[in-house]
């Protein structure tokens, strides 16, 4: 008898959940190296209260390294500022945004409690930017919608009355909007874009007000103004590879696929060229492995598969002390299955269930599932599924980052055994959460997990289920070949010989630069 698999009624995503345990502590000692100032990285100024135009010059260069998320070379360059004048209290302010990234939350304290110690000698405009500080870290302790949070934002707009024209009291403004405060815009909502226009009227030199615009129109679903907002900040900031991936974001969303991998494939080059240059593991920043991720699904998306499958081996083997980072490890396994590889995808999702964050060891236990379920091994599936349960009750916070992919199985397994009702309303359910999801990367990853869907329907020999998960893909994206195969093939079953010929030519053209052995594009050329 195989066991039951559990309906899950779990938290939202938290992409701050369930972090590992700080970063090692060599990350410091590159953080504090020295740094010259470098062009391409886009115009960022605050007046502060230094005498030393190197030290404000330094500052600013740290501002704008944070504007892009780019923590360790503003950790160094707050540091530089600090050489240059060791009185400047607000560079250790912002020293502790930049630590915090790092995961390192002791030297992020510290540097805050430094800049309290130094602020009776700053300037007014100084002084309060360390106060908003302080309670923006405490915020960010409290967690989401606190009460923390709203002494912060109360804060935002003193400073505000008191300094109208300083803009980036305004990009924190914006910030603030969102409910989790310790996020750096990714998660900017529509009452965020008032105060990022506010300040880019202000300074329309600075690009920061372009990158957090472009995340909020990404969240809210502009994708025209996303493409906008996302193209002026890869033009104000060419040598920061976020800038560049973002832009190709917003090309890929549009249908402008090969724009977006000529635009990946620039933040990679970047990225790379920087690490080497600065003899920096990659697994100290962030940015490397998520440009090879982006630049692997999307070869993935057009069929491009040798290529994307070297991408997806070398972002699997980057150890990372970023819970989310190593969930997106999951597209390796997900990445093999979808190539017919389950025996492979079983052992890339082994090394996953290994792992000492819960939430990660929970997302390759389902994994598991997935390859054994390709290999109607039902009952080890169930097992697996059970298991990553388990492990997401252990650690509520961060259940929600695993759940839907949980319940894609737990849908999956019920249509392969014989439960094809409750299997199609789970699937239903599950296509609607991951098309609804916000942000540029689960718009990818819905199309995939649609894709699967559409798969394990065929091998069920669920047409109707086929067919809708086939449409569901075309509605998500018309661009993406693999869902006009997908209806083709459904098509052929249904003996509309017509139809299955327009979705294949289709996916033809979609696949146009695909490897030239792609079993699918094989056989389109046999009918």
């Amino acid at each position: 008898m195989l066991w039951p698999l559990v309906a899950l009624s779990l938290a939202a995503q938290d992409p701050h959940a369930g972090h590992d345990p700080a970063a090692r502590p060599e990350i410091l000692q590159i953080a504090a190296r020295p740094v010259p100032l470098k062009g391409g990285i886009g115009s960022a100024h605050d007046p502060v209260g230094t005498k030393s135009k190197d030290a404000q010059a330094f500052y600013d260069q740290g501002l704008a390294y944070l504007h892009s998320y780019v923590w360790l070379e503003a950790a160094r360059s707050f540091n530089q500022a600090l050489r240059q004048d060791s009185n400047l209290a607000i560079a250790h302010a912002m020293l502790s945004i930049a630590y915090t990234e790092l995961n390192r939350p002791t030297e992020a304290r510290a540097a805050l409690d430094r800049a309290t110690g130094l602020a009776p000698l700053a300037s007014e405009h100084d002084r309060r930017h360390i106060h908003t500080r302080a309670l923006q870290m405490a915020a960010e302790t409290a967690g989401r919608s606190s009460s923390a949070l709203t002494m912060y934002r109360s804060a935002l707009d003193d400073d505000l009355s008191k300094f109208p024209t300083d803009d980036e009291f305004w990009l924190l403004r914006g910030l603030a909007e969102s409910a989790d405060p310790a996020e750096r815009g990714q998660g900017s909502v529509a009452a965020s874009i008032r105060f990022y226009e506010k300040a880019a009227a202000i300074a329309p030199g600075h690009f920061a007000a372009h990158h957090y615009l472009t995340h909020t129109y990404e969240n809210t679903r502009r994708v025209t103004e996303a493409l906008e907002e996302g193209a002026t900040y890869a033009r104000k900031a060419p040598e920061i590879p976020h800038a560049r991936h973002m832009h190709g974001h917003e090309l890929r969303r549009v249908g402008r696929i090969a724009e977006a991998i000529a635009e990946f494939t620039v933040a990679d080059a970047l990225e790379a060229a920087y690490l080497k240059a600065e003899k920096i593991p990659v697994e100290y920043d962030w940015h490397y492995q998520h440009n090879v991720d982006l630049l692997g699904t999307s070869y993935q998306y057009v069929g491009r598969m040798r290529a994307a499958e070297a991408l997806f081996r070398t972002s699997f083997a980057i150890p990372s002390s970023s819970v989310e980072q190593e969930l997106n490890k999951r597209e390796w396994p997900m990445f093999l299955l979808a190539r017919g590889r389950a025996k492979e995808a079983l052992d890339a999702a082994g090394v996953m269930a290994k792992h000492r964050s819960s939430i990660v060891s929970a997302a390759g236990h389902v994994m598991i599932g997935e390859a054994r379920l390709a290999l109607r091994e039902f009952q080890a599936a169930a097992d697996e599924a059970n298991a990553a349960l388990r492990l997401m009750r252990g650690a509520p916070q961060g259940a929600g980052l695993v759940a839907d992919s949980l319940q894609a199985l737990q849908g999956k397994f019920l249509l392969r055994t014989g439960q094809r009702e409750k299997g199609r309303a789970m699937l239903a359910e599950i296509a609607k959460n991951v098309r609804a999801a916000p942000g540029p990367d689960a718009w990818t990853q819905a199309l995939f997990i649609l894709e699967s869907t559409a798969r394990t329907a065929r091998e069920a020999e669920d047409w109707e289920v086929a067919d809708w998960a086939a449409r569901q893909m075309i509605a998500h994206d018309p661009n993406y070949a693999g869902g006009h195969y997908a209806l083709a093939l459904v098509a052929r079953h249904q003996g509309d010989a017509v139809s299955a010929r327009g979705e294949l030519d289709l996916a033809a053209k979609y696949w146009e630069t695909a490897d030239s052995d792609l079993p699918e594009l094989v056989v389109i050329r046999s009918r």
